[in-house]
């Protein structure tokens, strides 16, 4: 991007409009509240939200456009303990997202006590030298560990032998507070550049990946716990008409037990879950989205390297 951003500065288009533009890489472990933080800033859904942790799969790229200039976020995977390799690409994709940042957001749960994830961003975040603010999310919560996450950077700083000094800024991302000055700092810090996007644009992440995300949300929020980690949802085909759009969607589950979950008796979850997808899409997209969901039985999906490939987790 800040190569992208220098050669157009170079040489501008006529029509090329100036501001303050950047990158910014939104990092943290799994469920600290960083997809709600992004959509809080930019007023709209572009990443999917659940009360189940490794909800983002994908990196998704929010862009934040205003008079005072442009912020482009990429929001990633929760970082947590990989012991496949579906995890083991998501953990890629969340550090590979620091290369070539403006800003790096590591957004850290007050509420709960550090992690040992938490501390690992940390130590890496050592050597970064792009602007770094830690984010202390769920202020609103009852309990606050600000104090312990500052004595965890304060160590690794200190056996690292780092300079670099964090802004440290504490908001509640899903009721809003604090958020507004996040951005107005986010804006201080970018550089003077052209728009890497242009005015209209609220994402660049494709259409079937964003179906996809918005069906899995869904049964991510019926099903908690149970299957959402063994649930993985591909648009095999998006058919888009003037008059209306249709989806095909193929809901892969590993076992056949979990198929009949995610049907649910006599099909009334399948039913729930396609009608809360289509009224939501219908909503973003301003025109009638029919759905034709199938539930299928791969063993082996997160393993695929065809299937995780169309997923949008492998290059």
């Amino acid at each position: 991007m800040r190569e992208l951003s220098k050669e157009i500065l170079a040489n501008p288009e006529p029509d090329t409009e100036f501001g303050r533009c950047g990158v910014i890489a939104v990092i943290g472990r799994a469920n600290v509240g960083k997809s709600t933080l992004i959509n809080r800033i930019a007023e709209e859904k572009v990443s999917i939200v659940s009360p189940v942790a490794q909800t983002t799969r994908n990196l998704v790229r929010a862009v934040i456009t205003e008079t005072r200039g442009q912020l482009v976020f990429l929001d990633t995977p929760g970082v947590h303990k990989a012991r496949q390799e579906l995890n083991h690409l998501m953990n890629r994709m969340a550090r590979a997202s620091l290369e070539g940042a403006d800003a790096v957001l590591l957004i850290l749960d007050c509420s709960q006590s550090p992690r040992e994830e938490d501390e690992g961003w940390m130590r890496r975040l050592c050597r970064q030298s792009a602007g770094l603010i830690f984010v202390l999310n769920k202020i609103d919560g009852k309990n606050d560990h600000e104090n312990d996450y500052r004595r965890i950077w304060s160590a690794v700083a200190a056996e690292k032998d780092s300079r670099h000094q964090p802004d440290w800024h504490r908001l509640s991302a899903l009721k809003g507070e604090g958020v507004e000055a996040l951005v107005e700092k986010l804006f201080d810090m970018m550089p003077e550049s052209p728009f890497l996007f242009s005015r209209d644009m609220l994402s660049d992440y494709p259409r079937k990946l964003m179906i996809a995300d918005l069906v899995r949300e869904k049964f991510f929020q019926e099903l908690y716990d149970e299957i959402p980690h063994s649930l993985a949802v591909e648009v095999r085909s998006l058919e888009e008409k003037d008059q209306h759009w249709m989806a095909a969607v193929d809901v892969y589950v590993k076992r056949p037990g979990q198929k009949g979950i995610v049907i649910g008796h006599k099909g009334r979850l399948l039913r729930k879950v396609k009608r809360q997808a289509r009224g939501e899409l219908e909503e973003i997209y301003q025109l009638p989205v029919r759905l034709d969901i199938r539930v299928k039985v791969d063993p082996k999906w997160d393993r695929n390297h065809f299937i995780l490939k169309r997923l949008g987790y492998k290059e």
